[in-house]
């Protein structure tokens, strides 16, 4: 009989999140999976998943589930207070649970996104490949809900024989590295000098879309729109206002605006726990970092 997970409460938002669908954007669809795939990826590893397994991402904790049989989870990304069939349980390490157990998880203190593991995995089915929520997309299983029940899988790994693994803190003002944009010719000399030296701050518009920020204007030397060209995660796209938008996981696979600048792909699990009201610093990305 195929274990199920009961949510008694979602939390503030809560989505099932793999790696994605890499490769369908030339018919439109975006790559979308865990915004902070690294988390996603430590999660899977401490149960004995593959690291592609579907997990839960959920904003800011929040959440309870009660489990139907045994199972052996995880709690990655945002550090917050894990209680496990009434007992407390620290993050990044596996975590036992019985029958009729629920795991609940209280608001993280910082960081913005939590991850949640389960040996076997979330069995829901797949959408071209992915089990992951595309919520821009829409594609995927719809974001959790209370009373709703998710199946476990059973294809596993070999438990890592690990009880901890330990992460740095999530840092109070994210230094972000980037590398010029396709468009910096569309703005003023200085934009990218003003970019990388001063502070931005997250607004409270901050999604798996993207967050936007507040910051010195970004002027542009040119005026009117380019047409639809391709977009990738970690994109700074400078709309006419000159406040920069930060694309994520769920972002368009086509932008309008132009691109001053690149987050680094390696930043991008940084970038994805940045919450509203948190000042971030970019930094021109070197070779040699």
């Amino acid at each position: 009989m195929t274990a199920k997970i009961e949510v008694v409460r979602p939390g503030v938002f809560a989505t099932v999140q793999d790696l994605g669908r890499p490769g369908l954007a030339a018919i439109g669809v975006g790559r979308s999976g865990a915004a902070d795939r690294g988390s996603l990826r430590l999660a899977n590893r401490l149960v004995g998943n593959p690291e592609g397994h579907a997990a839960l991402e959920l904003v800011l904790g929040g959440l309870v589930l009660r489990f139907s049989a045994p199972a052996t989870v995880a709690v990655t990304g945002a550090p917050c207070s894990i209680t496990a069939g009434g007992r407390a349980a620290g993050p990044c390490s596996p975590i036992s649970v019985g029958p009729g157990d629920e795991l609940v998880l209280g608001m993280a203190a910082r960081g913005l996104r939590c991850y949640v593991a389960v040996r076997g995995g979330i069995a829901v089915p797949a959408v071209l490949g992915a089990r992951a929520t595309d919520t821009l997309g829409k594609l995927g299983p719809p974001a959790l809900s209370a009373g709703m029940t998710l199946p476990v899988g059973h294809r596993v790994l070999d438990h890592p024989g690990v009880d901890l693994a330990p992460r740095a803190a999530v840092p109070d003002e994210p230094v972000l590295r980037v590398t010029p944009g396709p468009r910096v010719s569309w703005f003023v000399p200085g934009a990218l000098s003003t970019l990388v030296s001063s502070p931005f701050t997250a607004t409270a518009d901050v999604d798996r879309v993207g967050v936007r920020l507040e910051g010195p204007e970004l002027a542009r030397a040119r005026e009117g729109e380019l047409p639809p060209e391709a977009a990738v995660p970690g994109a700074l796209q400078i709309p006419p206002s000159g406040q920069p938008i930060l694309f994520l996981a769920d972002h368009p696979v086509t932008g309008g605006y132009p691109v001053l600048a690149v987050v680094d792909e390696a930043d991008l699990d940084l970038a994805a726990q940045v919450r509203p009201g948190q000042r971030v610093r970019f930094r021109p990305y070197l070779p040699s970092q």
